[in-house]
């Protein structure tokens, strides 16, 4: 697509050769009010090397530009130079772009890079609340957005299958477990064992003993503790799948904690070799104070492992296996201090790939009764929040269209519903803490996934009433983007343009919000231009300029869909 920035760059370069194409890039401003021009240049840098007053110099350039072909008009407002782009020539553009649906908002510079996304991670044995839908929906976009850029991604779920609360579990089992209340519903079960197992051990600490020395047989080869551990993994995995398949995210790799165990001494023993070992209070650790951080925990004073000996593990793994260009970890804001210290030891380690490790932080989620707690059984089950999103939209459809097919109904409302609660999800910077409240996250009105969901059934619904051979037409001609210059159809022109700037900015920033806000932008200029003008005109050559930009709206709003893995219905 032709990069209308920096075709405009070049011109003024041709009227200020003194700065660089780079630096007149990072100059331009695209101003907030849209009646200074859909872009503008600041001349206060010309001053300087021209010894002359930034609005004569603003003044000078746009008289040179006045009669480029590109700009409707350009003019001077005191040291700025505001250019106001031909319509037609935008929408050409932008429509042409749009309309490649397969090549729309897509590249090739990731080609022959790999980029692994460890993302999701539940533990095993307990309970795939709500608390892990933002690891979950935030690193499957993420993937998304990459792989729309050519890279090769690698998508891992570094599952919690190690570490001293198994030893609370298996122990938990032995003295209050029932195989058949387990086999029926797992997590449940298990949960509440875990929750029982806390309550116990304030009564009696030596609960706590045991369990750490049950732990200690599981890493150590024990062969029940092994057998319980391998129970309680597959019966959980089998659950956290029904939850993924709810939400159509795959994974590439089920690399839990567990897997590295073997790799662990060999890890500890570099450690050692390399000077970096040190013993403290019987526990062993890597001193980082040179750094202001808080020593690197590797091993417990029993010898048990710690996630830190655990990670350095797995990324050693990931480089030697995947040859990463970025190692992503899609992990809560709580563990930043954490993966600094990680990052900082593997760079201490000698590895300089150290730096292709990416932390991407997200705010946390409460309820509002208080936190979420595993240990107390105050959780909200994500399986359950998908299907009351589903319910819930079923009892909309049924209302609004009684007659509908109950198999339609069925498969529309999962995408919606579904679709409506991942979205939410993505509507706001990852950063942002939330609290987790029913009605907000089950609200269909306003901003929202259903709403941008419909806008997508709206325009397919136009293209169907004008018929096959009108939208053939529309595809395949050149459109007479004359009939496109009003002011809604320019304003979604224009964001139709921006549309795979906004993808990369996304990546750039492990951002999907960005993605998220800017379909939300499309399906609001999409419904004014629908508004305001009349689309299914008696005049053939604006009909098809319109259903062709109605084609566009509707492409990009199912690309942006498809990026934060939420479904573009066709009918609603």
């Amino acid at each position: 697509m032709v990069n209308i920035k920096e075709e405009i760059a070049k011109r003024i370069a041709a009227q200020a050769s003194d700065l660089t194409l780079e630096q007149i890039m990072q100059i331009l401003e695209i101003p907030q009010d849209q009646k200074m021009g859909d872009y503008a240049f600041p001349c206060f840098r010309l001053a300087k090397i021209y010894h002359k007053a930034p609005p004569l110099i603003a003044k000078d350039i746009a008289e040179k530009l006045q009669d480029d072909p590109m700009f409707e008009k350009v003019e001077q407002v005191n040291a700025y130079m505001n250019m106001f782009l031909d319509k037609e020539k935008v929408a050409e553009i932008a429509l042409q772009a749009a309309l490649d649906k397969e090549h729309y908002g897509k590249s090739e510079e990731g080609k022959g890079k790999t980029i692994v996304i460890d993302f999701s991670s539940p533990n095993i044995a307990k309970p795939f609340h709500i608390g892990h839908i933002r690891t979950t929906v935030i690193g499957n976009s993420i993937y998304k957005i990459y792989d729309a850029l050519g890279y090769n991604v690698v998508r891992t779920n570094h599952l919690g299958d190690y570490g001293t609360q198994f030893g609370k579990m298996i122990c938990a089992y032995r003295h209050w477990g029932n195989d058949e209340d387990i086999e029926r519903d797992p997590i449940k079960t298990l949960l509440s064992y875990y929750t029982k197992f806390h309550v116990e051990a304030e009564k009696d600490p030596e609960l706590n003993e045991e369990a750490r020395k049950t732990f200690y047989k599981l890493e150590h080869g024990g062969e029940d503790e092994i057998r319980i551990w391998k129970w309680f993994s597959d019966l959980s995995l089998r659950e956290f799948n029904k939850v993924y398949d709810m939400m159509g995210i795959e994974f590439d790799a089920y690399d839990g904690e567990s897997m590295y165990s073997d790799m662990m001494p060999g890890v500890i023993q570099e450690l050692k070799d390399k000077g970096l070992l040190q013993e403290s209070q019987g526990a062993n650790v890597v001193d980082l104070s040179d750094y202001d951080l808080p020593p690197a925990l590797i091993t417990k004073s029993d010898g048990t492992s710690l996630y830190c000996t655990r990670d350095l593990a797995t990324a050693e793994y990931r480089k030697d296996h995947y040859d990463f260009y970025k190692n992503i970890y899609v992990v809560a804001s709580q563990q930043t201090l954490y993966f600094k210290q990680l990052f900082k030891v593997l760079e201490l380690m000698g590895y300089d790939w150290a730096k292709d490790c990416v932390h991407v932080p997200f705010g946390m989620v409460a309820l509002e009764e208080g936190t979420l707690s595993t240990r107390k059984g105050r959780v909200v089950f994500l399986e359950d929040v998908l299907n009351k999103a589903v319910e819930k939209t079923k009892e909309i459809i049924k209302e609004k269209n009684p007659n509908a097919d109950p198999d339609s109904i069925a498969e529309v409302a999962k995408e919606v519903g579904i679709g409506a609660v991942m979205f939410n999800e993505l509507s706001n910077s990852r950063i942002k803490d939330y609290v987790f409240k029913w009605d907000q996250v089950l609200n269909f009105d306003g901003e929202t996934g259903p709403y941008v969901q419909y806008t997508h059934a709206r325009c397919a619904s136009v293209l169907r009433k004008a018929g096959e051979d009108m939208v053939k037409k529309a595809l395949s001609e050149p459109v007479k983007s004359k009939y496109l210059t009003g002011d809604a159809a320019y304003e979604l022109i224009k964001l139709l343009y921006q549309y795979p700037s906004v993808v990369q900015d996304a990546a750039d920033k492990y951002e999907p919000s960005i993605v998220t806000r800017h379909i939300i932008d499309i399906a609001q200029a999409y419904n004014k231009f629908y508004h305001d003008e009349h689309i299914l005109v008696e005049d053939e050559d604006e009909k098809t300029a319109k259903l062709a930009l109605t084609a566009a709206a509707k492409n990009a709003i199912a690309n942006g869909l498809a990026l934060l893995g939420v479904k573009a219905p066709e009918r609603m």
